[in-house]
């Protein structure tokens, strides 16, 4: 018998007003399996995201199912009430956003924001063995002072820091799912390569699956098993990231590969100056 995924989107459709963002979205994500979702911006990737969480302030899930695969079986999230989603919120889904100056409370220590989550997912951890687990998660990312940077602001600490203690925060709850929208915006070359393998390393680790999101194929290689390529509210494409990048099917994925940027093969204008290769249009309104 084939284990259920841990989400499915089906037929989902989200609208803010009478605008459709989301028009009819399906996709699957299994266990311990990384998908990213790429699009251009204003594909709906993190209205996506959003209606997972049961966050869409100013839409609603105007059609379709997103159901979640837990150990208490399958749930449909876009049907639960918001006192019933604050069960799952946090603890077995989790989501890193893009920017996390703006995640984190700037006038609170790391410290104090961590024990938030650690008491919220976590109650059963009290006191010193609280901040033993806190010490432990930052550890996990990769920060090598982890008592430090507890007594830390937000503003103390580089991009990069800041964005492993987006994701220690993620995982405090030990979900199930976890979401990253876009983790590595504003960081250098260097750093958003790091934390692309550590939240893989991560997710490999403890068996946890991962919806990324990107606009950025090279990013999606790097980490994600699938890919699911969104355009104007609706996948284009679906499948297996090594087939979809060797050989993808649908025009707009052939043109978003062509797009990425790659010196050896930029196009030549009438002034035999290199250029990047370019789409046409823009995703509709």
């Amino acid at each position: 018998m084939t284990a259920a995924p841990v989400l499915a989107l089906e037929e989902l459709r989200v609208a803010f007003g009478g605008v459709a963002v989301l028009d009819g979205v399906s996709f699957t994500i299994g266990r311990g399996e990384t998908l990213a979702l790429v699009g251009e911006s204003g594909s709906g990737k993190s209205v996506a995201a959003l209606a997972v969480m049961g966050m869409l302030r100013g839409g609603r899930v105007s059609g379709g199912r997103i159901l979640f695969g837990g150990a208490d079986g399958v749930v449909d999230l876009a049907a639960m009430s918001e006192r019933a989603l604050r069960a799952y919120r946090g603890r077995r889904i989790a989501m890193i956003f893009q920017e996390p100056m703006s995640a984190l409370n700037p006038a609170m220590r790391i410290g104090a924001q961590l024990g938030e989550c650690l008491a919220l997912h976590r109650p059963e951890l009290r006191g010193g063995t609280r901040r033993e687990a806190a010490v432990g998660l930052l550890a996990r990312t990769g920060i090598a002072d982890p008592d430090r940077c507890l007594g830390a602001y937000p503003h103390h600490l580089s991009g990069g820091m800041r964005q492993r203690v987006m994701i220690a925060m993620a995982l405090a709850g030990k979900p199930a799912l976890l979401i990253a929208d876009e983790p590595t915006t504003a960081l250098d070359a260097g750093t958003r390569g790091r934390i692309l393998a550590l939240i893989r390393d991560l997710a490999a680790e403890s068996g946890t699956s991962t919806l990324f999101i990107t606009h950025d194929f090279g990013s999606a290689a790097a980490i994600a098993d699938r890919v699911a390529v969104l355009y104007a509210g609706r996948i284009l494409e679906d499948g297996p990231i090594d087939s979809v990048l060797r050989a993808p099917r649908h025009p707009y994925t052939r043109g978003l590969l062509a797009a990425m940027p790659d010196p050896d093969g930029m196009v030549l204008d009438g002034q035999g100056r290199r250029r990047l290769r370019t789409m046409a249009g823009a995703v509709p309104p």
